[in-house]
Formats: structure tokens, C-alpha cells, sequence
């Protein structure tokens, strides 16, 4: 073997010895990150009020991997229709959505529920009576929630879900904040 032909395979090495080692070095550097996120994923938690029945939920509907039943059981009767009592499932990528944006304002209140599930037949009373309610809700599908934090700020709360950009937010007269898991959109 040539001194050129040993040079050049001393540079290789040496060059992926450096890229093998930096890479081992951002992995490191990385753990924290990822062992945290599957630290706050361990469980997940909603602590809800229905404004119009007081009714409070405080309930860990993922834990170890998995949905708890029961406890959406109970996040699904809270949030059910308050005008016909109709109980609908809600969209988990809904309750993921709230726990995120929960954790994502740093908030400790509870979400105040202004409407949840919504059945065709209260939609439709609604929407008689004004033009902000869609026809064709995703309240009435269980994809949609509109609500208040008591320790943040409306424009708070709904400059953290358009962030989020995981679905449609809408801002109704300074009242309450509108979510859903439809497409991206504002208004």
C-alpha cells in the first residue's frame, strides 16, 4: 500500500469516526427530549365543566399506552347535548388536541364547556336562530368543542390553537374559543 493510499484511508476513518461520534453526541443530547415526551405520554388528562349542567369531569382517558373506556365514558356524558341529553363519542384527536393546548398555555384551570357534542336536532334550533351556527356543525359529530380557560386570556387561547395548526379555531365575540379537528382554518 502507498503513503497516498494510507492517507486517504486514515482521512475516511478519521471522517467517519468524527460524523459517527457527532451523531452519537446529538443522540445523547436528544434523550432528555424524547425520554420527556414519552414521560408526558405516559397519561393523559382533562379536567372539564358543562357551564350549562355544572357538571365537572376530571378524568385520565389514556394511560400506559391506551384509551380508557370508562373514562371516556364519562368525558362523553359531560360533554353530551344538554338541550336533548344525547350522548355522542368524542373525537380522542379532539381530547388530545385540549390536553396539548392545555399544556401548551401552561394553564391549571379546568376547561369551561360551552358546548360539546351537539345533536342535529339542537344544531338545527341553533342555526334557526343564528348565522354563527354552522348547518353542518362538527359539534354534531363530536369534532368540535368551544370553551374557556379562566386563567388565560381568550386571544391567548386562541393564538395557542391556531399555533397548533391541528384544526379550525374560531373567536365568537370575545366570549368563547371554538375548537375542532376539521381542516385548518380560522375565523
Amino acid at each position: 500500500m502507498t503513503e497516498s493510499t494510507r492517507e486517504s484511508l486514515l482521512s475516511i476513518i478519521t471522517r467517519r469516526q468524527f460524523v459517527a461520534g457527532g451523531m452519537a453526541a446529538a443522540g445523547v443530547f436528544m434523550i432528555p427530549k424524547f425520554a420527556n415526551a414519552s414521560l408526558s405520554n405516559m397519561h393523559r388528562t382533562l379536567k372539564l365543566q358543562s357551564i350549562h349542567t355544572g357538571e365537572k369531569v376530571s378524568a385520565t382517558y389514556w394511560e400506559k399506552g391506551r384509551y380508557v373506556p370508562e373514562a371516556l365514558a364519562e368525558i362523553n356524558r359531560v360533554l353530551r347535548d344538554h338541550r336533548t341529553n344525547d350522548v355522542h363519542p368524542m373525537d380522542k384527536n379532539l381530547l388530545d388536541l385540549l390536553v396539548d393546548l392545555h399544556h401548551r398555555l401552561g394553564s391549571g384551570a379546568k376547561f369551561e364547556v360551552i358546548s360539546g357534542y351537539r345533536s342535529p336536532r339542537s344544531n338545527a334550533m341553533l342555526h334557526d336562530r343564528s348565522n354563527g351556527v354552522a348547518k353542518k356543525s362538527m359539534h354534531m359529530e363530536g369534532k368540535a368543542i368551544d370553551i374557556v380557560l379562566a386563567d388565560r386570556s381568550l386571544s391567548s387561547v386562541r393564538d395557542a390553537a391556531i399555533q397548533m395548526g391541528r384544526g379550525g379555531v374560531g373567536f365568537y365575540s370575545g366570549s368563547f374559543v371554538h375548537v375542532d379537528t376539521g381542516r385548518v382554518r380560522k375565523w
